[in-house]
């Protein structure tokens, strides 16, 4: 037995992250079934897990960023532009995907009276003055909160001021993002085990019995996701590098999106983003900036959700709406949804102001935030892969459709 026990170790870690991280769902899914108390006990791994991600991220976040831009070479090539196009144009496309779907297959609400302690924003111009006070936010602030508008101003303020500097200080800055990136490897490491106590401790402590009186909103939601990271985004990918999309598409949903689901933070799965975009060979001084980037402005996920939500409120209330108001509808809500994503449920505090569009009065809106936070369990996850995910994607598809292009300038 003894003989045999290093050598069952030394298999296990000879797979590969994603098989380990596969393992530990079914062992989770396992216990859950089997024994729900002890699963109960589990959440704490979970936790840990998710609080080390979420403790690494900003600071690694900055130190990249800052590290990034002071050493970037003058006349040296980035593609955050195309990146930045992308992105828009994926939740562009992930807004209109859900006012189809919810047009053709509207939902009804059961409105309850449950309190939600949440606070929404009260319009647009309070949502974009949050942005703008979250962008001159104090740095210690930002790092402490998480506050990643903040960490990227201050970032790209210091790498800019820094690239003045002398070698020495580069260098230095240079070592020190190398040593955050490998405690963020270490951290990463432990995914399988983290992913294992939070799925036996959801499983055990909530199951999916509140979500059968949801199936259909559920469908909806999980559908237009769905389509859009199988059918939307790929085009979006070919129509840029006009070659087979799904290899760099399954690679993205396998490596990123796995562990965002579990995780339910753009924010903690920042780190897993950067791990691939290395792996996949990416240039490092595009994608330490469109990654934490992405995980602030890419919200192809939350642009669905706020999307199908408010509409399924205002088929629920008989309200008329036509196509180009919905359509309006999720831009506008998907544009400000970035003053609430990197956190999990972020999205859903802008139902309210997307109701509002609608005349929706707030006691109603914040109902169906109750609605969300219910069928959270799937519906929040699934975004927040969705999202994580589509950040690595679209930041891949730029970098190697601009290399084509050069090839064929060359």
């Amino acid at each position: 037995m003894t003989a045999s026990s290093p050598s069952l170790l030394h298999r296990l870690k000879r797979l590969s992250l994603v098989t380990q991280i596969v393992i530990g769902l079914i062992a989770g899914i396992a216990l859950a079934l089997i024994a729900p108390d002890m699963a109960k006990s589990t959440a704490f791994i979970g936790k840990v897990f998710v609080s080390a991600l979420k403790a690494v991220a900003p600071i690694l976040v900055f130190v990249l960023v800052m590290a990034s831009i002071a050493n970037h070479k003058h006349g040296q090539e980035t593609h955050i532009r195309p990146i930045l196009f992308l992105y828009l144009l994926g939740t562009f496309a992930a807004a209109v995907v859900a006012v189809v779907a919810s047009m053709t297959f509207p939902s009804n609400l059961v409105l309850s009276t449950q309190d939600v302690a949440v606070t929404a924003p009260g319009g647009i111009g309070e949502v974009l003055q949050s942005l703008l006070l979250s962008v001159v936010d104090n740095p210690v602030s930002a790092l402490m909160n998480a506050n990643f508008i903040g960490i990227l101003a201050w970032a790209i303020g210091m790498g800019i001021a820094i690239r003045h500097a002398g070698n020495t200080t580069r260098e230095v800055l240079g070592d020190l993002s190398n040593g955050v990136t490998v405690i963020v490897r270490v951290v990463i490491r432990f995914a399988p085990l983290g992913i294992f106590g939070l799925v036996a401790s959801t499983l055990a402590t909530s199951g999916f019995g509140a979500l059968i009186g949801y199936a259909h909103l559920l469908a909806v939601l999980l559908g237009c996701m769905l389509f859009v990271a199988l059918v939307m985004n790929p085009l979006i990918v070919f129509w840029k590098l006009r070659r087979n999309p799904y290899p760099l598409v399954l690679t993205c949903l396998r490596e990123s999106g796995i562990t965002a689901f579990f995780t339910r933070s753009s924010a903690a799965n920042i780190p897993v983003n950067l791990e691939l975009s290395k792996r996949l060979g990416l240039h490092e001084d595009t994608y330490s900036v469109s990654i934490p980037l992405g995980a602030t402005i890419n919200m192809a996920g939350a642009a669905i959700t706020i999307t199908v939500l408010t509409l399924a409120a205002v088929h629920t209330l008989g309200i008329a709406v036509d196509i180009p108001t919905a359509i309006l509808l999720s831009v506008v809500a998907a544009i400000c949804a970035c003053g609430a994503s990197g956190v999990a449920g972020g999205s859903l505090l802008l139902i309210p102001l997307a109701c509002s569009l609608f005349g929706i009065p707030s006691e109603i809106a914040m109902q169906v935030v109750a609605v969300g936070f219910i069928i959270g369990v799937l519906q929040d996850s699934a975004e927040t892969a969705l999202n994580s995910s589509t950040d690595v994607l679209f930041t891949a598809a730029a970098c190697l459709g601009e290399e084509q292009k050069a090839e064929r300038l060359a």
